[in-house]
């Protein structure tokens, strides 16, 4: 069979995610230092594992609304409320999903038509262009810069929109460079947007992994934003949840009824016990948070430090678990760089390149391991950079 005639093309041209290609490789191999995936190495909270064992013990095993279990929408809204006032109806303007990623991919289906352009600030997250070309849309890059300390400026912003411009991606606190948004930026962003009919959809899984004494703002906070913007957050990051695959998108009930029919169709609910396991969470771990938090901070700042000291510059990242030191002093490009890296001392990062165009030049490492880990692997490319 000649499966070439059967394929869908708009699928076939998709590249496979960059992240993944080096983590399969460094999985075939020994005595690997990984620092390429963005999972935490911390256990999920005490209190939330045995609220999932519990639910399971109780026999919670049926289906859901689909848009959730009454209980945790509340809980969403209480703690959207109190940490970033923002205000949303738990009934009718939030949705569970299946972790951020099925909220991304279903807003995205929900709004975009064939030529549609999505706006996507890069370096970011690997899955927003490929979803935006399977619902027909057409990604536009904008490309960020780190002496801007790769924030999106209104100016770059100004200069992509069109009259098909459709729906801005607003990634931040940001993957892979851990770039912030201070609320002057975010105000000049508001700006060029407020007589638009643009929506952004404020991709916000890392709000609570932020550092240097500042909280996260959403945009939806800004003025004018609240009823163009649709807020996507989840479980993974900030409670070390990944493999419970929760998520939720919280925005204007006109949006969130349309989001939720794919929800209703593809999926039905979002599991059972990973809800039911949430609720604690919002209610009794904050605290958990603050752990996590203070410890990726020690983090960030050691290999910062280190990374300037190797003479690969590394701009502060004020938010996530990442840094994306640039690697052009050594003549490499970043596949070249992470290549050689990986099989001369079993170090893996990820290249910069695999976030869009203008991460060429960069590395992304991950601080979401343990010091013992970070501490050997700037050993050994500490190593490699005198062997060049």
């Amino acid at each position: 069979m000649d499966y070439s005639k059967v394929l869908s093309p708009t699928v076939v041209a998709i590249k496979p995610s960059g992240i993944r290609r080096f983590f399969d490789i460094a999985a075939e191999m020994d005595d690997v230092i990984s620092l390429g995936v963005g999972e935490p190495d911390f256990t999920t909270p005490e209190r939330v594992r045995l609220e999932g064992i519990r639910s399971l013990a109780n026999g919670c095993t049926k289906y859901t609304a689909n848009a959730g279990i009454k209980e945790l929408r509340e809980e969403i809204a209480a703690y959207l409320s109190r940490r970033f006032s923002l205000n949303y109806d738990p009934a009718s303007e939030i949705l569970v999903t299946i972790g951020g990623s099925e909220a991304i991919d279903n807003l995205t289906r929900c709004l975009v038509c064939p030529g549609d352009e999505v706006l996507i600030p890069e370096p970011c997250f690997v899955s927003y262009a490929p979803l935006a070309a399977l619902a027909g849309a057409v990604p536009i890059a904008i490309p960020t810069k780190a002496e801007d300390n790769f924030r999106l400026t209104a100016q770059a912003l100004k200069e992509k929109i069109t009259p098909k411009t459709k729906l801005l991606v607003f990634p931040f606190p940001n993957n892979p460079t851990g770039a912030i948004m201070e609320k002057e930026h975010l105000e000049e962003i508001a700006e060029v947007l407020r007589d638009t009919n643009i929506i952004v959809m404020s991709d916000e899984i890392y709000a609570e992994l932020t550092y240097g004494g500042k909280d996260h703002i959403s945009i939806a906070s800004i003025d004018g934003m609240y009823e163009r913007t649709v807020v996507i957050n989840g479980f993974s990051k900030s409670y070390a949840m990944t493999g419970w695959r929760l998520g939720y998108a919280a925005g204007p009930k006109p949006l969130i009824q349309q989001i939720t029919k794919i929800h209703q169709f593809a999926i039905m609910s979002a599991p059972t016990t990973a809800q039911q396991a949430a609720v604690v969470a919002l209610r009794d771990c904050y605290d958990d948070v603050i752990k996590m938090r203070d410890e990726y901070d020690k983090r960030r700042k050691f290999l910062v430090a280190e990374l300037n000291r190797l003479g690969l510059t590394c701009f502060e990242p004020k938010g996530a678990f990442y840094v994306f030191p640039c690697i052009k002093s050594t003549g490499m490009s970043s596949e070249e760089f992470c290549q050689k890296l990986l099989y001369a001392k079993h170090v893996a990062v990820i290249p910069g390149n695999a976030f869009g165009d203008s991460g060429e030049g960069f590395v992304r490492i991950s601080y979401s391991y343990s010091f013992e880990h970070l501490k050997e692997a700037i050993r050994r490319i500490e190593e490699f950079l005198k062997e060049l």
